[in-house]
């Protein structure tokens, strides 16, 4: 009896793959994703087709909001004015960026706190940057005076003149972020091999080669990287155009989001302002398919 339960064969034990492991592990965020990231994309797509006030129930009207849309004068003002504020951000953080990367990446006396001075305002609350900045603008007694009067300049209105509105928002968005991407350029400049400099620096190659030839070309990820998320953070501003400008004088910093806000949540035109969100997702998408192609990730380059 001892030998026959000695060799009767021992159950399985049940074993998971390494694979099965992960994919266990990765489930919670996986159904984080589809509830509260996936479903209301595709809700608001599907929402996007229909006339809804909040109050009654939706009703299908198919494309109507997407022809309206597109014939609505104000939708292609609020387009332009997102599309040129983002592109100006982005360019000046691009550069300026850039160039407070180089400075910071140098091993100076007090380079850290510099550091931490340039990265507060990006940790600052939207709705504080944006009264403090339209006190700097007044123009009697605001801090830009100190810069304008001396140029000959006085009374400069800045948030009330068309011409002058939005290129103060983007001075505000730079102020705010150019900190937070200088530490990006920081990271790649300090992943880059100090070897390559050195070999540079034996052939004779001067700094401006080295930075033309060596560093620039190393940091196309950063540059993607920059590229991408400031514009998205760009499209996205709402609180400087609301609280600064309310999207005035006459329309000129009426950015998507403060357009949205104003259909969908004032006017409770929820389908009209979704469809609104629809375009804005796939004018982003669009972009960044745009810059992917150009700094050459979409190839496996």
């Amino acid at each position: 009896m001892a030998k026959q339960l000695a060799s009767a064969p021992k159950p399985k034990r049940f074993h998971l793959k390494p694979a099965h492991w992960g994919i266990i592990f990765l489930l919670p965020a996986l159904v984080h994703m589809l509830i509260f990231k996936f479903h209301p994309l595709f809700n608001a797509f599907y929402m996007s087709f229909h006339e809804w006030d909040l109050l009654n129930p939706p009703t299908w009207i198919g494309l109507d909001n997407y022809v309206r849309l597109f014939n609505d004068a104000r939708f292609h003002n609020s387009l332009s004015v997102s599309l040129r504020y983002a592109l100006s951000t982005t360019a000046c953080l691009t550069v300026l960026g850039l160039g407070l990367g180089l400075m910071f990446n140098k091993a100076t006396r007090g380079i850290a706190v510099l550091r931490a001075a340039y990265f507060v305002p990006s940790i600052m609350s939207t709705v504080v940057i944006a009264i403090i900045w339209r006190f700097i603008f007044h123009p009697s007694f605001g801090l830009q005076t100190f810069f304008t009067e001396p140029l000959g300049y006085f009374n400069v209105r800045w948030l009330t003149n068309s011409r002058l509105a939005l290129p103060a928002l983007v001075i505000v968005g730079v102020w705010r972020h150019l900190g937070y991407y200088s530490l990006i350029y920081l990271a790649g400049f300090q992943a880059i091999p100090e070897e390559q400099y050195e070999a540079a620096k034996i052939d004779g190659a001067r700094p401006y080669q080295s930075l033309l030839y060596i560093t620039l070309p190393l940091l196309r990820p950063t540059f993607l990287f920059v590229a991408i998320v400031s514009v998205i953070n760009s499209f996205q501003s709402f609180a400087p155009a609301q609280l600064m400008t309310d999207g005035g004088p006459a329309g000129s910093t009426l950015v998507l989001p403060l357009f949205l806000y104003r259909t969908a949540i004032q006017n409770l035109h929820m389908g009209y302002g979704t469809a609104i969100a629809v375009i804005m997702f796939l004018v982003l998408m669009t972009i960044t398919l745009i810059q992917l192609k150009l700094f050459g990730m979409g190839s496996g380059q």
